[in-house]
């Protein structure tokens, strides 16, 4: 059974989330036309009836996000998008969100204006995929509104001089970048970027490793394989027949210990969650001993 340090409890938008017990599920809500996995949603009725889908499959957090992450030594055409127009993309779905859902939003955003406004409008989680390390303001505009905020490990370029020491050196940077604008731990969670600045055998290394993320950092760790194209690399696949090999990477998370789970497909991705949790941290007969 997986052995974990106690990493206590982070409230996310007023819900408890208590480290080590399960998996939790974060559902991806993408509102850029451009997403990599090509399924951006443009009309926020459309948007909330997808949340309001995946909050039924089970997932425990909406991420909502309004310009794509791909990484630009992937995809080179990538364009970075207007503070105006990811404002344009995300507030009127965060704003609805707000109003209809059960589970928490987070922003997906490394752009300080635009976590202000939508923590404004009812978000309560910040998923900056660059870590605080993109806009010099987001780190104070968190700290300012007392929310978590998810820290990606991320860079430009694949040198490492040693893998995981790098992306743990980088964590700690971000880290403390966090609690200096006056975050506190608890609020902290760390990603050690899978599919961000790394090359497909590295993003392995990092799942086969991430044990040592959580262990080093003393955080819980979230993680998003979902659909990516390291899986493309290994099965020869395009991005739509990836569900199994994103299955096996998020079973393979858990089993090193990962806290939450970024995924596309939440129905099939919670069912998976629960049977590796069932394995990794143990399980008991509904009404039985």
């Amino acid at each position: 059974m997986l052995q974990q340090a106690d990493l206590g409890t982070t409230l996310i938008g007023g819900r408890p989330f208590r480290w080590g017990e399960r998996t939790y599920v974060m559902g991806i809500l993408n509102l850029s036309p451009d997403s990599f996995s090509g399924d951006g949603i443009s009309d926020v009725e459309r948007a909330v009836e997808r949340a309001l889908a995946m909050e039924a499959e089970g997932a425990d957090i909406i991420d909502v996000g309004g310009e794509s992450s791909r990484p630009p030594q992937v995809y080179p055409d990538v364009r970075p998008v207007p503070v105006e127009e990811e404002l344009r993309r995300v507030l009127p779905v965060v704003r609805r969100l707000a109003q209809v859902l059960k589970v928490p939003i987070s922003i997906d955003t490394s752009k300080a204006e635009v976590a202000r406004q939508a923590l404004a409008e009812g978000a309560s989680l910040v998923n900056d995929v660059w870590g605080f390390t993109a806009d010099p303001q987001m780190a104070r505009v968190v700290a300012e509104a007392g929310v978590p905020a998810v820290l990606t490990h991320n860079q430009h370029g694949y040198e490492y001089r040693d893998l995981l020491a790098d992306i743990i050196l980088g964590l700690r940077v971000r880290v403390d970048l966090a609690l200096k604008a006056g975050m506190r731990r608890e609020n902290i969670i760390v990603d050690p970027g899978w599919g961000f600045g790394k090359r497909a055998e590295q993003n392995l290394e990092v799942l086969r490793r991430l044990d040592e993320v959580r262990s080093a950092l003393g955080r819980p760790v979230l993680i998003g394989t979902s659909r990516k194209h390291t899986i493309g690399l290994v099965l020869g696949l395009p991005v739509h027949e990836r569900l199994e090999g994103t299955a096996a990477t998020v079973a393979l998370a858990i089993a090193r210990g990962a806290d939450i789970v970024r995924v596309h497909d939440v129905k099939a991705m919670v069912r998976v969650a629960r049977m590796a949790d069932a394995v990794v941290r143990g399980w008991r007969r509904p009404g039985g001993p």
